[in-house]
């Protein structure tokens, strides 16, 4: 893929090195009486966990729906504001400024959503849909350059420049995310956020969408948070994963140490109801099945959050919350009393 796109001025940290830190993140949310709107409780959607992630690398954030990750992603750009901890971007604290310090710093931090139609203002063409950031940041003031940066960013997601006069309504679903990925990257940022990019589009379409994003990560050495439920697609692009339960990380690693050795019960639950492609396995393949619903982060289990629903729970595990570490060596954290290596093709 070639670009006319000059980021050479760009302040491009090497690869490899630390871009993002988090440390103890809580985002809590407050449940109030409908009556007297007081406070009854709250709902602890992301509870205390650590991430990092590095220039060039992808990390994926994975786990069922409304454990947290959205929320985590959201936090980390700081549009929901957390409720403790920290969010370390590029050696500064984000949580610790003002929102006013903060706006240059959206200049490097961008978010592609799950929903491509939903994102994207039906009033607006595609060409002012990406120019809006142009806009709001004062880049390329004149509406020539304006325009040819618009230009730029269609062509660079694979849509011809003469679309940009048209709607969102006028495009598929995979356009659609293609205009809110060259919107994203208008501003030449530096880490990605991809809130569950392609699970909204047909398989087919999902391909090309990964390919995309993997050839734009090559060449403007972006770093990617990719926050998914789809371990297929995680498998296919990500660096790391790391694995989250009711607003929990419960195991961390390399892709391979994650899908070869999980150790965690719930990872090795997800695991287990990953299709298999060859028709041949199917039979043999040993799907685990969880019981029960997944607890409410208003009231969380004590102890192991996971210790209702998982198959080797002990007494111990309703008064311990579990350390995220290497409790038994085998090669990578993991959030559990009795962490067990299980091979994947045993799942």
């Amino acid at each position: 893929m070639t670009s006319t796109v000059d980021v050479s001025a760009d302040d491009r940290m090497p690869l490899g090195e630390e871009m993002l830190r988090v440390e103890d993140l809580k985002v809590h949310f407050p449940v109030k009486s409908t009556v007297l709107r007081r406070k009854l409780g709250e709902v602890k959607a992301v509870d205390g966990i650590d991430l990092e992630l590095a220039a060039g690398e992808t990390l994926g954030l994975v786990g069922e729906s409304g454990c947290g990750k959205s929320t985590t992603g959201q936090a980390i750009l700081r549009l929901i504001e957390p409720t403790a901890g920290k969010v370390i971007f590029r050696g500064r604290d984000i949580t610790a400024i003002s929102r006013r310090q903060m706006s240059p710093l959206r200049r490097e931090m961008q978010i592609v959503l799950q929903d491509p139609f939903a994102s994207l203002d039906p009033r607006m063409t595609v060409r002012s849909i990406i120019a809006e950031p142009l806009k709001v940041h004062g880049v390329y003031t004149s509406g020539k350059d304006r325009r040819k940066r618009v230009d730029e960013l269609l062509e660079l997601v694979g849509l011809s420049s003469e679309l940009g006069s048209r709607f969102p309504h006028e495009f598929s679903g995979g356009q659609r995310q293609r205009i809110g990925i060259a919107r994203a990257l208008a501003l030449n940022p530096q880490l990605l956020i991809l809130d569950e990019p392609v699970s909204a589009l047909d398989v087919s379409i999902q391909a090309q969408i990964i390919n995309l994003l993997e050839e734009l990560q090559k060449e403007f050495s972006l770093a990617y948070l990719l926050i998914a439920h789809d371990l297929a697609v995680v498998k296919h692009i990500c660096d790391r994963v790391a694995v989250m339960y009711l607003g929990k990380i419960v195991e961390t690693g390399t892709r391979d140490e994650i899908y070869n050795d999980p150790t965690h019960p719930y990872t090795q639950a997800l695991l287990s109801a990953v299709p298999t492609p060859d028709p041949a396995k199917r039979d043999d393949k040993t799907r685990i099945l969880l019981e029960g619903d997944v607890p409410t982060p208003e009231n969380p289990p004590s102890g192991c959050r996971f210790r209702t629903r998982c198959w080797k729970a002990q007494p111990e595990c309703a008064d311990e919350v579990p350390a995220l570490i290497d409790r038994e060596g085998l090669g990578h954290p993991s959030a559990c009393l009795f962490p067990e290596s299980i091979a994947a093709e045993d799942l």
